[in-house]
C-alpha cells in the first residue's frame, strides 16, 4: 500500500515537472500572438495592384514608380520621375519614363536588364500619380474650370459633376475632348447637354490621363 502511494506521488511530481518545463514556451507563444511564424523567403512579395491602367496611363514628371523585378529583389526599387523625365534603378541608369505607359516602361527596362539577368520580368507600378500627364483639364463654360487628378475608370460625367456642372451660357452639345495619342491631337465630340439634362449615358465617355474637356460658350 505504501509502495503504491509512493508511485502515485512520483507520477504526480513528474507531471508537475513536465508542466513547468512547457509553461515558459506556452507563455511566450501566447505573448507573441500564436506560434512562431515560419521562416520567410528572401523573395519580395508581388507588388500591389495600382490604381491606374498600366496600358493607358501616361507617366509624367513627379510620379512615384515602383519598379518590381521578379525574383530579383536587389533590382527592385521605388523611384521618383525626375524633372528631366528620367528614372534610375539598379543596373538601369537614366531611363526615359515620361510619355510612356507603365507597361511600355517595363518592357524598356527588361531590354536593358536582359544584358545582366536571364529573361527578366519587370512590373512598373505607379504608386503616386501626380505628374502633369495624370491630370484632366476642364476649360470653358463650367462652374469651376481647372485641373482634376485622374483616377482609373473616370468618365465625363464624373469630371463635370466635380467642377460643379455647366453654366447657363454653356453650349454643352458642342463640347469636345482633346486627346493626345502618339503625339497627335484628337478631338472627340461629346454632347454634354444630352448627358447632363437628358440622361443620355451613351455620351458618358471614358476619360484618359492628359485629356482636355472643352465646353464652348453658346452663341445665343
Amino acid at each position: 500500500m505504501t509502495i503504491s502511494l509512493l508511485h502515485i506521488r512520483f507520477a504526480r511530481l513528474n507531471a508537475l515537472l513536465a508542466t513547468a518545463l512547457l509553461l515558459p514556451g506556452l507563455v511566450l507563444a501566447q505573448a507573441a500572438g500564436g506560434p512562431a511564424p515560419a521562416p520567410r523567403s528572401a523573395e519580395l512579395p508581388p507588388p500591389a495592384a495600382q490604381s491606374v491602367d498600366p496600358n493607358q496611363y501616361v507617366i509624367g514628371p513627379g510620379d512615384a514608380l515602383q519598379v518590381f523585378v521578379w525574383r530579383n529583389p536587389d533590382l527592385t526599387a521605388t523611384v521618383p520621375v525626375r524633372p528631366d523625365g528620367k528614372i534610375s534603378t539598379p543596373l538601369v541608369e537614366d531611363m526615359v519614363a515620361v510619355g510612356k505607359t507603365p507597361s511600355q516602361l517595363a518592357r524598356d527596362i527588361e531590354k536593358v536588364l536582359s544584358e545582366y539577368v536571364r529573361s527578366p520580368t519587370v512590373n512598373v507600378i505607379v504608386n503616386q500619380p501626380v505628374g502633369a500627364y495624370s491630370q484632366i483639364q476642364i476649360i470653358g463654360q463650367v462652374t469651376k474650370p481647372g485641373s482634376l487628378p485622374y483616377r482609373a475608370g473616370m468618365k465625363v460625367l464624373d469630371a463635370v459633376l466635380i467642377v460643379g456642372g455647366l453654366t447657363q451660357f454653356a453650349a454643352g452639345n458642342r463640347a469636345k475632348i482633346v486627346r493626345t495619342v502618339d503625339n497627335h491631337k484628337q478631338q472627340i465630340r461629346v454632347k454634354l447637354d444630352a448627358l447632363v439634362n437628358k440622361g443620355d449615358m451613351s455620351q458618358n465617355l471614358d476619360l484618359r490621363p492628359g485629356d482636355v474637356l472643352v465646353v464652348p460658350e453658346s452663341i445665343f
